[in-house]
């Protein structure tokens, strides 16, 4: 049999289906680790080999942890897209979270090509924490760069003769030196907001350091690529967490949007840009490809190959970005495994309130 799960804060929507579809059972469990156990314990009833999980890295990440640790049955990701256009498919029955556990289910049984969860634990997930919060700290310091210098054309006419931008610890403390002195309240708001991004510089530039720490107890081979460092390879790394989540670097680059779509019809044979796929990994390639463009090295060359060949500027760089794709399949490794869940807890069991008796449901 087969599942599905609709994850929310508080619950898990879980849906049984046989092999023709049919719901056996529709049941709610609570989203904790009580929730889990009796999670487990459903689908080793019913003989599950197979579970969807909709929001695998958001409120079903504890769900999915638990699963997967337990090695017991595969675990996939479906996306909310393919859950809504299932349910729409079947007008009149509305939209609850039973409906959409069915829905869950059924996409689960028919889609082969479903990619595994990412584990929000272990290595993997740690780089990916400290990139999210990086990234958070470097949005702060922009915006706030951005609200100085319109500060400072009003404060300070032709002040950019002596400071040109705001993106070094110099240009910040040479801003804080031409409004020494200055008395004004809006002179006072920017020197708070350059101390701002002075402390922000800072705290980036050792969260930097501690990157670089982590990704050498990985042992990954992405920075030996040209134009991989810490922070695009602990994004790389945070994205893909186990390559063996794709089964080839064709489904990698189809999953990154680097692999364009078929979008013929009739007589007409073409492919079209993919604007789907993981973004982060997507932008990532981005960088990397532009900065092997501007060196001497093989994905320069290969570009100007592209362009000798009748392609434009961007479909070049879509072909290098497509080539970087395969590369960074064949170098990324597999992450080691987060440690076990903990043990089931001893404490009683609440009285049921969202699921009811563990009896099959109806949809």
């Amino acid at each position: 049999m087969l599942a599905g799960i609709d994850s929310h804060k508080d619950t898990l929507a879980v849906a049984i289906i046989d092999d023709a579809g049919r719901p056996v059972v529709v049941r709610a469990v609570p989203n904790t680790e009580l929730g889990f156990d009796a999670l487990e314990d459903l689908l080793t009833d019913h003989q599950v080999s197979r579970v969807g999980i909709e929001g695998s890295d958001n409120y079903g990440r504890g769900a999915a942890l638990r699963l997967v640790l337990a090695g017991q049955l595969e675990v996939v990701e479906v996306p909310p897209s393919l859950t809504s256009r299932e349910r729409t498919a079947r007008p009149g029955q509305g939209k609850t979270d039973p409906v959409d556990a069915v829905a869950i289910a059924r996409i689960t049984a028919r889609e082969p090509l479903l990619p595994q969860v990412r584990l929000a634990a272990g290595a993997a997930a740690d780089l990916r924490a400290l990139v999210d919060y990086r990234a958070q700290l470097v949005e702060e310091s922009t915006a706030l760069a951005n609200r100085v210098h319109a500060e400072l054309h009003g404060l300070l006419p032709g002040y950019h003769a002596t400071v040109p931008k705001l993106t070094s610890r110099a240009h910040l403390t040479s801003a804080l030196a031409l409004l020494e002195g200055d008395g004004r309240v809006r002179a006072e708001l920017t020197r708070r907001r350059l101390a701002r991004m002075l402390e922000l510089d800072t705290e980036i530039g050792q969260l930097t350091k501690q990157l670089s720490q982590a990704l050498t107890m990985t042992g990954t081979r992405l920075t030996q690529v040209y134009g991989i460092g810490p922070v695009i390879a602990s994004t790389l790394i945070g994205e893909i967490v186990d390559v063996r989540r794709y089964r080839s670097r064709h489904a990698f680059a189809a999953a990154n949007g680097t692999a364009p779509i078929p979008a013929s019809s009739g007589r007409t044979s073409r492919h079209r840009l993919n604007r789907s796929g993981n973004r982060r990994i997507n932008r990532a390639l981005y960088m990397i490809a532009i900065t092997q463009i501007r060196a001497d090295t093989e994905g320069r060359a290969y570009y100007r190959r592209k362009l000798a060949e009748g392609k434009t500027e961007r479909e070049a760089l879509r072909c290098l970005k497509r080539r970087l794709s395969d590369l960074i399949y064949r170098h990324s490794t597999t992450m080691p495994p987060p440690c076990s869940p903990s043990p089931r807890r001893s404490w009683p069991q609440p009285p049921r309130t969202m699921g009811g008796p563990r009896q099959p449901g109806r949809v």
